[in-house]
């Protein structure tokens, strides 16, 4: 079973004991913390959709601990120009377990129904376009008639 679940405004494929790392969250080490925003279920095969979230379903984590991310640097350089700039970023993180899921209410997804009167629609289409064909005959015939200009030959010029 996995859920996917938002977290901290970002998206998560979470199971059962399974660790995440996620932006730095408010609460203390040791506290539980619940996640009502899941967005997908999947029971053995059984997938549920939400629309955008699905109600009462919520995923219970544990924090374990909070720390700083790898240190990433941001090096800006213009060639020719002397111009060097070094800067570097750790992320504040949050590391919990995700203890359960509970997949209580939503509604499961119904596969898609096709439509049958396609088939009258097409045809009722393709009367009022015999309708108007004369008209274009009509049209062409008008140009047909008119005279056309001689074509020049050798011996004429």
């Amino acid at each position: 079973m996995y859920a996917i679940v938002e977290i901290a405004g970002q998206q998560f494929k979470v199971s059962k004991d399974l660790k995440v790392y996620v932006h730095r969250l408010s609460n203390e080490e040791g506290s539980k913390i619940s996640f009502d925003k899941v967005l997908l279920l999947d029971d053995n095969g059984t997938i549920t959709l939400g629309a955008p979230a699905i109600e009462g379903a919520s995923v219970e984590a544990k924090v374990l601990q909070h720390l700083k991310g790898d240190k990433v640097i941001v090096f800006k350089k213009k060639r020719r120009k002397g111009y060097k700039k070094r800067n570097g970023h750790r992320q504040y993180l949050t590391q919990i377990l995700i203890e359960g899921i509970s997949a209580t209410g939503g509604k499961k997804a119904a596969p898609k129904k096709e439509a049958a009167p396609v088939v009258e629609t097409v045809e009722e289409e393709v009367a009022p376009k015999k309708a108007k064909a004369p008209k274009a005959e009509k049209a062409t015939e008008q140009v047909a008639a008119a005279p056309k200009k001689a074509k020049k030959t050798d011996s004429q010029e």
